[in-house]
């Protein structure tokens, strides 16, 4: 019998930047592209400056057949702090909002209420800060918006920013599992799986992936990874 599966992946595209410090949103397209995945969340998705425009423009996203999910702010970008979603023809798409987070930098993370092929599905996408304290007090906060809604099968995607064990964060993600990431940092030569994803117990994974073929490793200096899930 053949899974049903719907495959989620996850991007830091530093500002489309890529390492020979081109600017070619082209081209992270073209990684975004070859991904095959139904859902994809980003980070670094926009310009730091206020008002933060996009540096994935609008028109170029949607004439490669994507729906930009409604987390931009005035001044066009396409997310909120950096994180966006992309999905596919075929995924619904019933709530979006905004979590807060808290640290020393400004952070936040995106949540989407999505009807998909394997049925109702929670995607969170977040880049979480670069200190481990306040990493976990992230996850937390995630955790306690969790807990205020109905019982969803859920994903937490993004680039979190851990280099060593994962068990902190698994400490304090109840109700999340993180899934065994592949290395994803840097692009060039990755080591580190700074990149990763989140299950509720309602799914599993069924393969999981970084994506390394060309133009991957110049356009970024993360590799995209990817998951496939179906419910548990």
């Amino acid at each position: 019998m053949t899974l049903t599966t719907c495959r989620i992946a996850s991007y830091n595209l530093q500002k489309c930047v890529g390492l020979d410090l081109r600017r070619r949103p082209d081209r992270s397209l073209t990684v975004i592209g070859a991904l095959k995945a139904q859902v994809v969340v980003l980070q670094e998705a926009d310009k730091r400056l206020p008002p933060r425009p996009a540096a994935l423009p609008h028109d170029m996203v949607e004439d490669d057949g994507w729906t930009i999910l409604p987390f931009g702010q005035p001044g066009g970008s396409i997310g909120w702090h950096g994180n966006a979603m992309l999905v596919r023809p075929g995924i619904g798409l019933r709530e979006t909002a905004h979590i807060e987070l808290p640290g020393l930098e400004p952070r936040g993370a995106i949540r989407a209420e999505l009807d998909t092929n394997i049925g109702p599905l929670r995607v969170i996408g977040a880049h979480l800060g670069l200190v481990r304290r306040f990493r976990l007090l992230q996850i937390g906060a995630i955790v306690r918006h969790l807990r205020d809604l109905p019982e969803v099968p859920t994903v937490l995607a993004g680039d979190f920013n851990e280099w060593g064990s994962m068990q902190p964060m698994d400490t304090v993600a109840h109700g999340l599992r993180f899934v065994h990431g592949r290395p994803s940092f840097p692009a060039a030569r990755p080591v580190a799986s700074l990149d990763r994803f989140a299950l509720s117990d309602h799914l599993r994974f069924t393969r999981t992936g970084a994506h390394k073929a060309q133009p991957a490793r110049i356009a970024s200096d993360h590799l995209p990874v990817w998951a496939d899930i179906t419910l548990a």
